[in-house]
């Protein structure tokens, strides 16, 4: 249990340059991206994923020591499988998170060449017997292969998709295969922690219910990435405006406008991702601040957080007061 006052850290933008990365006709069967560490882009999203500093310090710790510690000690007695989960509700970050921590470790490595690659798990699955197994098998060599060239980071997003929950599954409804596809990756994931020791796994999902129980005992550290809290999203508010600011320089006086705790107040329930869209969706509320975002007001802001309010309410069939069934927000007194 993490204590109730956390500490959040909005950081500078970074500029972003272009990207090296494999187009995707040259890439293995089961892999998305392929790229060189650290990355511009993924930096920029870890400076851009308002979480508490304690998660940011905690997940940067676990992973600079996967490539200090592993290949120094035995796995018989410290049983390190170089594999950080990250579990939570949708849009709070986790890909986003990953991606950056993958940029930022290999930054703690100066002159290191790290890799990344990106796992699609969707790209594995099969309707023929044994198909999908057999693919798990040719994705883990695959990323065995490319880790002897130097230290690699891999992520591997929805990854209940990949080592499904066997104990949740019937084999009359599920094929076998979809069993021993994870019991292969179990396999394959024990076999590249004890050859390859500069090898991270980074996993994340938002069903932490449906991954198999063996993968995350194996998880070296688990973390859950909450929905923001006020401070949090009074502080993903406030990273919005500033960035909305860099073009449309009117509207940074609202980033520091006292109301705009008011409106945090009254977004409890969103996710960051949801956060960020409320101040887009703030513009384009009337046609005259689509047109000149510059015309934007804390009013705007206040009006499509009541609005997004009730719809959370309404999708979580909670009961509606009078305003909200309207559809509109509750006037200010």
């Amino acid at each position: 249990m993490y204590p109730k006052e956390q500490s959040y850290t909005a950081r500078p933008q970074r500029p972003t340059a272009p990207t090296q990365y494999h187009p995707p006709e040259n890439l293995p069967t089961g892999i998305a991206d392929i790229r060189r560490l650290p990355d511009p882009e993924f930096l920029a999203q870890w400076d851009a994923i308002i979480v508490s500093d304690e998660i940011r310090d905690r997940l940067l710790g676990q992973a600079v020591l996967n490539f200090t510690l592993r290949q120094k000690v035995s796995r018989a007695t410290v049983p390190i499988h170089g594999i950080i989960l990250l579990v939570g509700p949708p849009g709070t970050g986790k890909t986003s998170l990953a991606r950056g921590l993958a940029a930022r470790t290999a930054e703690a490595f100066t002159g290191a060449a790290f890799t990344y690659m990106e796992v699609d798990p969707h790209a594995l699955t099969s309707s023929a017997l044994g198909k999908s197994q057999r693919a798990v098998s040719d994705l883990f060599v695959t990323i065995g292969e490319r880790a002897h060239n130097g230290p690699t980071i891999v992520l591997l997003d929805e990854v209940e998709t990949l080592a499904a929950d066997r104990t949740a599954m019937s084999l009359d409804a599920n094929p076998i295969d979809v069993h021993r596809a994870t019991d292969a990756a179990l396999v394959q994931l024990d076999r590249l922690a004890a050859s390859h020791p500069k090898l991270l796994f980074i996993a994340t999902s938002n069903f932490p219910g449906a991954i198999d129980a063996a993968l995350i005992s194996r998880a070296d550290l688990v973390i859950s990435v909450p929905r923001p809290d006020l401070r949090a999203r009074q502080t993903i508010l406030v990273d919005t405006l500033r960035a909305l600011a860099v073009g449309f320089p009117a509207v940074a006086h609202i980033a520091n406008d006292p109301g705009l705790a008011k409106i945090a107040g009254l977004t409890d329930g969103l996710d960051g991702r949801q956060l960020r869209k409320l101040v887009i969706a703030a513009c384009a509320l009337d046609k005259q601040v689509a047109l000149n975002p510059s015309a934007l007001t804390l009013r705007h802001l206040e009006l499509t957080a009541g609005y997004a309010a009730a719809d959370l309410k309404r999708l979580a069939g909670a009961p509606q007061s009078a305003s909200s069934t309207s559809g509109q927000p509750a006037r200010r007194s």
